[in-house]
This record gives C-alpha cells, structure tokens and sequence, in this order.
C-alpha cells in the first residue's frame, strides 16, 4: 500500500515538474512541493516498518521542512 501510494505521488511530483520545465510555466511548482512532501512522509513511514529510525526521522523531518515551505508559498500568494 505505501509503495503505490509512494509511486503515485512521485509520479505526480514529477508530471509537474517536468511540466515546468518544457512550459516554463512555474505556477504549479506549489503542486510539484506539496507531492514532493507526501513522497516524503511515505518513505518515512516505510523507513519506520523497516526498523531504520533514523531515515524514517531524516524523511519525517525532509516532509515537514518541504510541506512548510509549499504553504507558506501558498498563503503568502
């Protein structure tokens, strides 16, 4: 179940911003952040069943510092 939902939103993370790129149209960087960020907390949580806390911290951590910035991004626009 994390694996799917791992891909899923790499996947989406990486539609936004390989659109991005080719458009240069950088208005949906936010999406491509808040993606990123749940990518991240997924592989925490899969770091967390495979008894390896310090990764699973490091991801918790990586999706909180990404999940902040993407709001605050989103509010301050």
């Amino acid at each position: 179940m994390l694996m799917i939902l791992k891909v899923i939103f790499a996947v989406i993370a990486a539609f936004f911003a390989g659109y991005g790129l080719i458009t240069k149209n950088f208005e949906f960087q936010l999406y491509m952040m808040f993606f990123l960020s749940l990518t991240m907390l997924v592989m925490g949580l899969e770091e967390f069943r495979k008894e390896q806390k310090v990764m699973g911290w490091i991801s918790i951590g990586a999706f909180f510092f990404v999940l902040f910035a993407s709001l605050l991004v989103f509010f301050l626009n």
